[in-house]
């Protein structure tokens, strides 16, 4: 081999050292696993029991006693904070509908494990308050019990909300969604979205008030914010930024010391968690403490601690040199509202 095949042989291996070093794991986990496929290859979302008869199941779903659920009597609106205006049973449970179901006409696609995860609402005296716009009906299931609809969509409730107010159903797979007043599905956080009880700021490990679950902080969705767009937020609701005296290539990392005092390095997420964000984008980086931090399109992203609430903005542009990143992976320098 002469000098100039061994120059491009030698290029050519950086090149595929560098692509592997930024583009990490195509599995279920977005980690810096070098030895498996670049993350461009496709992964399944768990759909949250939402293929009808599958037999698979989340062993972390509390059992049920057959898939009848109690009736829901007077249906109500009110506000879930991160979703927006929900429907709720008369006890206050939150209602949801699957989008594999469909309305017209009605016809329900959950049944077996799905229905002990989801149990249907029994379509007997149910009536609505005069904030609820869309029309009730019934849809007869296959093993011929009666289940409400509203607008069409078959009604079911989420086991695993155990106290009224709770939406830990909401989107679940990316098929599951409270119902807004109208029928629609509710917009909002995902299922392992923020919880109104914990301040954006607080740390991942800080326990929650009256005793209540901690929510996963991993994860990672689009926020549409009224000024900025389409902008990736955290679990909790909490902006996403890059710093511009980081670097993607080569790796560099200048958020150290008293500056991870206010700029939180983001956690790493399983690929499962993504919603709304091309999966190749989301990566995993190693910081020079050995721990590990989240990168969107090869860049280290972090959480601000001035953010105080979910969707929060108050980072963006500080100091000219940080920036929300939107659904692309790209650098929002529109100026903060």
């Amino acid at each position: 081999m002469n000098k100039r095949q061994v120059s491009l042989a030698s290029a050519a291996v950086t090149v595929v050292l560098l692509t592997a070093a930024c583009e990490g794991g195509g599995g279920s986990s977005a980690t810096d696993d070098y030895g498996k496929a670049p993350a461009g290859n496709s992964s399944k979302i768990d759909d949250g029991y939402g293929s009808g008869g599958s037999s698979s199941s989340d062993p972390s779903a509390p059992a049920s006693e057959g898939t009848r659920s109690a009736e829901a009597g007077r249906l109500a609106v009110r506000d879930a904070p991160g979703i927006g205006s929900v429907v709720a049973d008369a006890k206050g449970r939150t209602l949801y509908r699957f989008d594999k179901d469909t309305a017209g006409p009605s016809a329900s696609r959950c049944d077996g494990d799905c229905a002990k995860a989801w149990p249907p609402v029994p379509a007997d005296d149910a009536s609505a308050t005069s904030g609820i716009g869309a029309a009730l009906g019934e849809v007869e299931r296959a093993d011929g019990t009666r289940q409400l609809t509203l607008a069409g969509w078959p009604v079911y409730r989420y086991v695993k909300d155990t106290t009224p107010g709770d939406t830990k159903g909401q989107g679940v797979g990316g098929t599951w969604n409270a119902f807004a007043p109208d029928g629609k599905k509710a917009g909002g956080k995902p299922a392992d979205g923020p919880d109104a009880s914990k301040p954006a700021d607080a740390p991942d490990d800080a326990p929650n008030p009256a005793g209540r679950a901690k929510p996963a902080a991993e994860g990672v969705s689009v926020n549409d914010d009224r000024t900025l767009g389409k902008i990736l937020v955290d679990g909790r609701g909490r902006t996403l930024y890059r710093f511009d005296k980081d670097s993607a290539w080569p790796m560099k990392f200048a958020c150290a010391d008293a500056c991870l005092d206010t700029w939180k390095p983001a956690k790493p997420v399983e690929k499962s968690a993504v919603r709304g964000v091309p999966e190749k984008l989301i990566t995993t980086v190693t910081r020079p403490d050995g721990t590990k931090q989240l990168a969107v399109d090869c860049w280290p992203v972090y959480w601000f601690t001035g953010d105080k609430k979910p969707g929060d903005t108050q980072g963006q542009g500080k100091q000219g040199l940080w920036f929300a990143v939107d659904d692309q992976g790209g650098k929002v320098t529109t100026p903060a509202g």
